[in-house]
């Protein structure tokens, strides 16, 4: 038996009528948002500097080619273990693999050998597949379906709040460095403790069955998974032509990261001006999922049609600002480095990289939150969605693992944005035919079932 059936024997009776229960959906995925902040946030941070903080990239390259192979695999089974093992114990796994990482790169600091780093790299993985499964379940089941864009903006919003503290961890610490090659012992420290605090967070994520909405209905009606259930359920998602449509833009969606950390901010500017510039992409991840979550709540009455221009919107933005990209890649390549950039010294030369880099957050935020929208929208089940969310982690993790190494085996930088620019493209049509053809519009509960929920939870 999973997890579901025995918390709903156990559920609480409680009232459904305050948003700020414990148990609402508003809460819960609250607290995932700032599970999300101490954890990947933080990682996000650490490798949003470039080359793990370090001079030579070749050690974090590496490791994230070993953490995305293995995200690969853990990212689709990842759903199938959250209905087994519950939100609890799968997040808290995920969570503790990531102060390990923070530490190989601590180790390294003071020893160079790569080893641990990518054997920590590999370990994350697995974490990582699991905390980002039960994270996509939670983020796009338990809202109500008709608010599910702005509660993933919530939670967007929280989870790079992260980055941005992340970003202030190295930039203040290191801001008298300007000639260091790596970051100094206390920055991994400091990831390390705020990522320890995310994995006590986590324990406090109810299941699914003891969520309950403002209008009384739960966020699921499953009582049990199993194993083979699960085995069953994962392989069929290889043959769903939904999640067929959804892979370009999973592949493509951690797939850019190695080109923007490391050979945008990693090359053009120095130690402490790649902090500064970080606090500045994820801070923009911010207002992008809150603009993009109310449009896709907001713009139109029809669901469809909020899908459909809320992709429309974030394509014609994706195309200019990789054109500006393209404008910039131009400028310098891997046998023409420019000299180092910094936020206080470089004058102009600074603002057009530093706004570049800036967009490049804005659009991850509105494309990952607009993708993760279509997810919540194709169901409304946390055991259905929680498969759907590991297969897109899965494929994304999969171009992540390959984008690092083709970084690694110093592929141009102008191939890499062209392959960029192309994956992103091929993915606004696809999810347009899949929101035209695949998403229902809004359904209200009836009377009855709201009636009967209420009766069970007063």
């Amino acid at each position: 038996m999973g997890f579901q059936g025995d918390e709903e024997s156990s559920a609480p009776r409680v009232s459904s009528k305050s948003q700020f229960r414990f148990n609402s959906p508003l809460v819960q995925v609250f607290l995932i948002g700032l599970v999300c902040f101490c954890c990947p946030g933080m990682f996000n941070a650490l490798s949003g500097m470039g080359g793990g903080g370090q001079m030579n990239t070749a050690v974090a390259d590496n490791a994230s080619t070993a953490l995305y192979t293995t995200f690969a695999i853990f990212g689709i089974i990842g759903g199938g273990v959250y209905n087994i093992l519950g939100p609890r114990l799968t997040l808290f796994a995920g969570c503790i693999t990531y102060v390990l990482y923070a530490g190989s790169f601590l180790y390294y600091n003071h020893f160079k050998d790569q080893t641990f780093a990518i054997i920590a790299g590999a370990i994350l993985g697995v974490g990582a597949g699991f905390l980002w499964a039960g994270e996509g379940a939670i983020m796009t089941s338990y809202p109500p379906p008709d608010r599910k864009g702005t509660y993933i903006s919530i939670f967007w919003s929280i989870f790079n709040m992260g980055g941005v503290v992340g970003g202030l961890i190295p930039f203040i610490l290191n801001y008298h460095r300007t000639t260091a090659s790596s970051v100094n012992d206390g920055t991994y420290i400091g990831f390390m403790c705020f990522m320890s605090i995310g994995a006590l967070i986590s324990l406090a994520i109810l299941p699914p069955s003891r969520v309950v909405r403002d209008d009384g209905s739960r966020c699921t009606n499953i009582t049990y998974s199993s194993v083979s259930v699960e085995f069953v359920e994962i392989l069929k998602l290889f043959l769903n032509w939904k999640m067929l449509l959804i892979v370009p833009a999973a592949w493509s969606s951690n797939f850019f990261y190695t080109y923007q950390f490391n050979n945008v901010n990693g090359v053009l500017f120095n130690l402490r001006t790649r902090g500064f510039n970080n606090v500045f992409y994820w801070g923009a991840q911010m207002v992008g999922s809150v603009g993009i979550g109310y449009i896709l709540d907001f713009s139109f009455k029809s669901r469809r049609t909020r899908g459909l221009f809320g992709i429309s919107l974030v394509a014609l933005l994706g195309t200019g600002i990789w054109a500006g990209g393209l404008a910039n890649q131009l400028r310098y390549s891997r046998h023409n480095v420019l000299d180092k950039l910094d936020f206080k010294d470089s004058g102009s030369d600074f603002v057009g990289p530093f706004f570049l880099y800036f967009c490049f957050g804005l659009l991850d935020a509105m494309f990952q939150s607009m993708v993760y929208w279509v997810i919540g929208a194709l169901a409304d089940d946390s055991e259905t969605l929680s498969r759907y969310s590991g297969f897109y982690k899965g494929v994304q993790s999969a171009g992540a693992a390959v984008a690092w190494q083709i970084d690694t085996h110093h592929v141009s930088f102008m191939s890499q944005l062209v392959v960029n620019w192309s994956l992103t493209s091929l993915s606004y049509p696809l999810l347009g035919f899949l929101v035209f053809f695949a998403v229902k519009e809004d359904k209200k509960p009836t009377d009855e079932t709201c009636k009967e929920a209420n009766s069970c939870i007063s």
